[in-house]
């Protein structure tokens, strides 16, 4: 870290013991820590390096944890096998709806530095509390053999303190991270908003890189070495994430939280409700606007006028018993921008809906894939070695890995040159070409399906445990995937940044979240009404214990005919959609 001030030379330590007042500068919304004269010396992709650790190293510590959950439950913990997916769900399931309070916060009261902060403190209790219930006697379970292992009730509950306490950390981290990142970037210097849509290309290849690691190297530890190093290692690796996000605290660009979002959204249906009689002028500068060249609203710029929803153009309709000379009631009359706030957040939804199916064809990879690929063979070639069906998710990220730097570096400038726009494609154009790629992946596990039962029925293979059908004949559906993410998940990333209104963008962010965790409730869904249909009259079903008399092709194909009708509902979404006109700059 290069630093000319004497404050610098204090270190990591004198970073985190900054007043909270110089984290602002006085009439600004963003502001450029450390040296507020010089915006040449924050931000853009010299504080990039430190959030792009603090992410890699996050994720690692993350996947590394949960990857494997479940056999510690029913192994070390004794847990049945229903119990414990149940467990596993529950747990992963708060993980994606915590960053609504994170982000809350951010939004409203902390900023995104600070709730990455406190929110980080939280993560690494949980993470060395997990560590110690699983290394500590008295704190782990009990063990004659290998699986021979029991939790007395205190036990098992310091165990699930230890995760709902990183549920509630990375509930602060996840919606914040990218954003934070995005923030570096000036949206009024062209230069800066270009390398914008590139930094998000390189923050999902930081995650991708954690996962890898976390995949492969942190489960075989768990398996073969022991709970202990399989929960230290990600110990050791979150508190690595916290110190590489710490390290570059000078050099970071914060931006304001602007208040309550959920308040604001209120006041603007009440007031347009209460106004429900009054006329919307045809002549729209007539709106309440604050005369000042900044918003109302901290942290936020103007927001243009836009046609859609007029309905509550009402709330900034002005009435005789709106007092604006004195103090204004926002129950009653809201300006402009926050109106166009809460129009965002309605247009956004549509696009969000979208990505719920999208997140349900990505969660086969733990579900139908892994039972579809469990009776291929799993051998490595001749060998004797045997590839755990889980594994195969490493080509997922391996297509990721690959994926990102090609578009980034041959698409976009390819696509700039046809499109002429500074991203090559837009946000809803590169959403759109996942959605596409992501029907192959169905199409291509459902071709594989059919070709196997095909061979199941021609050579009589049903009680075979292991087909002999190489499990490597799965690697195209998790390509796929990987393909379709490096469009969709970015794309997503970038499109709810930007189209987010300014003091909006973490609760935005979460909001994108998720759709991960609505597409895994989707996913079971779909199963269990597939499941009761096609076992009537005591058939088998679509999903028998022995796939060899099932067809999950049947499902595949269902997830495919989705898949191809919401991206026709996706398209239809995009051409209407009206993005979103700020007016003047953050400071």
């Amino acid at each position: 870290m290069n630093c000319e001030s004497p404050d610098c030379t204090l270190g990591l330590l004198g970073n985190l013991l900054v007043a909270e007042d110089d984290m602002y500068t006085k009439d600004g919304t963003v502001d450029y820590r450390g040296n507020h004269a010089d915006k040449s010396k924050t931000g853009t992709w010299k504080a990039c390096p430190y959030i792009l650790g603090n992410e890699c190293c996050e994720r690692l510590a993350f996947y590394g944890m949960s990857s494997n959950l479940v056999l510690y439950f029913t192994k070390r913990l004794h847990q049945p096998n229903a119990t414990a997916s149940k467990n596993v769900a529950d747990w992963s399931g708060t993980c994606y709806i915590t960053p609504l309070i994170g982000a809350f916060l951010a939004d409203a009261y902390l900023g995104r530095y600070w709730t990455i902060f406190y929110f980080s403190i939280v993560y690494v209790i949980g993470m060395t509390l997990l560590t110690l219930s699983a290394t500590v006697s008295g704190l782990k379970p009990t063990c004659h053999g290998e699986d021979n292992c029991h939790a007395t009730d205190t036990q098992a509950a310091v165990c699930f303190l230890a995760l709902y306490l990183i549920a509630l950390g990375t509930g602060g981290i996840k919606p914040c991270v990218s954003s934070y990142g995005a923030d570096q970037f000036d949206d009024t210097d062209k230069v800066e908003k270009k390398h914008k849509a590139s930094f998000f290309n390189w923050f999902y290849f930081s995650i991708n890189i954690g996962s890898l690691i976390a995949g492969s190297l942190l489960v075989w530890i768990q398996d073969n070495v022991g709970w202990g190093w399989g929960f230290g290692i990600p110990a050791v690796a979150m508190a690595i994430a916290v110190l590489s996000f710490f390290s570059g605290t000078r050099l970071y660009r914060n931006q304001k939280p602007g208040g309550s979002p959920p308040t604001r959204i209120c006041q603007v249906i009440v007031a347009s409700l209460r106004k429900c009689q009054a006329e919307v002028p045809a002549d729209k500068s007539i709106l309440y606007e604050t005369t000042d060249a900044e918003s109302a609203i901290k942290g936020s710029r103007k927001i243009d006028h836009t046609k859609d929803f007029s309905f509550f153009d009402k709330a900034a309709v002005l009435v005789q018993t709106d007092h604006v000379k004195g103090s204004v009631d926002p129950w009653r009359l809201c300006t402009v921008t926050q109106v166009e706030e809460l129009k965002a957040i309605i247009r956004l939804l549509p696009i969000w809906v979208t990505g719920i199916i999208f997140c349900t064809v990505s969660s086969q990879m733990s579900t139908l894939f892994l039972l579809q690929g469990a009776i291929m063979d799993i051998r490595v070639g001749s060998s004797s070695f045997e590839i755990p069906p889980a594994s195969l998710s490493i080509f997922n990220t391996l297509s990721v890995l690959f994926w990102v730097p090609i578009y980034d570096r041959i698409i976009v400038p390819l696509a700039r040159k046809f499109t002429g726009h500074k991203n090559g494609l837009t946000q809803l154009q590169r959403m759109g070409i996942g959605l596409f790629i992501s029907i192959f992946s169905m199409l291509s596990a459902g071709v594989l399906e059919l070709v196997r039962l095909r061979m199941v029925k021609r050579h009589n293979y049903y009680e075979l445990k292991h087909m002999p059908m190489s499990i490597f004949w799965q690697v195209p559906q998790y390509f796929f995937i990987g393909c379709a993410e490096v469009f969709i998940f970015i794309g997503q990333l970038e499109f709810f940044y930007e189209q987010a209104p300014d003091a909006m963008k973490s609760l935005c962010a979460a909001l994108q979240l998720t759709t991960v965790a609505l597409g895994n409730y989707l996913s079971s869904l779909l199963v269990t009404i597939v499941t009761t249909v096609s076992t009537r009259h005591g058939k088998l079903g679509w999903i028998p214990d022995n796939l060899n008399y099932g067809h999950i092709d049947y499902f595949f194909w269902l997830l495919a005919v989705l898949s191809v009708l919401n991206l026709g509902a996706f398209l239809f979404i995009a051409k209407w959609y009206t993005y979103k006109r700020p007016l003047g700059t953050l400071r």
